[in-house]
């Protein structure tokens, strides 16, 4: 909605209507341990005229860098098409397809997403789907809750090279479920196989491949242990790199993992200042009626059409009620159709070309800067197209440095996580997107400004 309707004699009237005494007082339902007060951190409002001007002004600091951000969203290219589409009437006011016989062209559209999501990550079956990489976190942490019947500790353990905001918003999520994170143990960069534990009955470990430092885990060992120990394994990857890395449905000896998220940004989705984008979940089948959100199917109308429908919706706003696997109420609509339309667009071979040329690009461009007096490697583990290095100095100056170059350099890890033995790590991403011009301008500015402070 642009903006907001009601006057204080709109607000007054309506309370009267109903006999409140205040808006407050329709929330008081609330315990009062869980209401938050004041969001003192919130600033005030400002005026329309204002906050257009203050949003141009910050638009405009985007224009002319070259962007090795990543930690979880990337500056990957988005063929013009994609948004082309995605931005016509029929897409971008479609709502939610309560009713199958007016939502055909939006029930298809996810039939097709789900396919691709399926294919890419080797699971069964993909929902539609959920807010984020984080908060499709959670909900696989909820659904290996219900479904693990053996193991009933109520823990979860999450490698300590998961990225920590989604550890945290997982965090947040479900701790009031009874559910406890236990952090596995990592070490520079990657999890420390020596350190992982022979006994124990977790629900689910979580593991995430590429890693938060961008690094590859030795994923069939973990998957393996985690199953001896009688737990549900939940991968959490980036959909991007599976057109090249093994899918988590076939990690291990045997059965490949058992829930798999992550989010779709690199899907097709501009990275928007760090948002909105959309998660993604994918299952064995065996684990579908646990399944968060909504999942379509496909089959023939009465004179043999094809046709799409509402197949499992397990939501409180159906007919699940207080049984509801989950309270999400989206499927993220809009930013699955451009997914679906990049994905559609690429095909295998494009996703391919596009994972292959960003992890070419980063290991051109790593071998170069570790050639640069005050830059070392992080660690010696395999990464994909994100690697850590360590400087001899302060990273957040180091990129306040290559910002007034028109570089944005990368992220100071220690804003994260901390890390093992202190020290000054960036972590950088390098796309497809990145040109040899910008690679070159990268290590000069780094040079320069490695040589000066030193």
């Amino acid at each position: 909605m642009p903006f907001v309707p009601h006057t204080a004699a709109d607000v007054e009237t309506m309370l009267a209507e109903i006999d409140a005494p205040s808006v407050e007082a329709l929330f008081d339902e609330i315990p009062a341990n869980l209401a938050t007060g004041k969001l003192k951190k919130v600033p005030e409002g400002m005026s329309e005229l204002a906050m257009l001007q203050m949003l141009e002004a910050r638009a405009q600091q985007d224009d002319g860098y070259a962007c090795f951000l990543g930690a979880g969203s990337y500056d990957h290219h988005i063929p013009a098409a994609v948004w082309d589409l995605t931005s016509r009437g029929e897409f971008m006011t479609a709502y939610t397809p309560y009713q199958a016989e007016a939502s055909q062209g939006t029930l298809q559209l996810i039939y097709e997403y789900q396919s691709m999501m399926t294919a890419l990550t080797g699971m069964d079956v993909s929902n539609a789907s959920v807010y984020d990489g984080a908060s499709g976190l959670a909900e696989a942490m909820l659904m290996a809750m219900r479904a693990n019947k053996k193991n009933k500790s109520g823990e979860v353990w999450v490698a300590g090279t998961v990225h920590p905001h989604y550890a945290e918003a997982s965090r947040n999520i479900v701790r009031n479920q009874g559910i406890t994170l236990v952090e596995i143990a990592a070490s520079q960069g990657g999890v420390d196989m020596s350190a992982l534990p022979e006994t124990g009955e977790p629900v689910a470990v979580v593991i995430q491949q590429p890693n938060f430092f961008g690094c590859l885990e030795q994923v069939d060992a973990l998957t393996d242990w985690a199953h001896g120990l009688g737990a549900l394994v939940i991968a959490v990857v980036n959909p991007m790199t599976l057109a090249v890395l093994k899918p988590p449905g076939e990690w291990g000896s045997s059965d490949g993992v058992d829930i798999a998220c992550g989010d779709g940004q690199v899907l097709g989705v501009p990275m928007a200042s760090g948002g909105p984008s959309f998660g993604f979940m994918c299952c064995r089948e065996k684990l579908v009626r646990q399944m968060p959100g909504r999942i379509i199917g496909k089959t023939v109308d009465l004179e043999g059409r094809d046709g799409y429908t509402l197949t499992l919706q397990a939501r409180e706003q159906h007919i699940r009620r207080g049984k509801a696997t989950s309270n999400i109420c989206t499927n993220q609509g809009l930013l699955v159709t451009a997914g679906t339309i990049h994905m559609a667009l690429m095909g295998p071979q494009g996703l391919r070309d596009v994972a292959l040329a960003s992890h070419n690009n980063a290991a051109t461009l790593r071998d170069r800067l570790l050639l640069i007096p005050g830059v070392n490697a992080f660690n010696d583990l395999p990464f994909f197209n994100e690697f850590a290095l360590r400087l001899d100095t302060e990273v957040n100056a180091v990129a306040a440095a290559m910002r007034e170059q028109g570089i944005l350099a990368g992220l100071d890890v220690n804003d994260f996580v901390e890390i093992e033995g202190g020290g000054r790590v960036l972590l950088l991403a390098v796309t497809e997107k990145r040109t040899q011009k910008e690679m070159d301008a990268y290590v000069d500015a780094l040079t320069s400004i490695l040589g000066a402070a030193a």
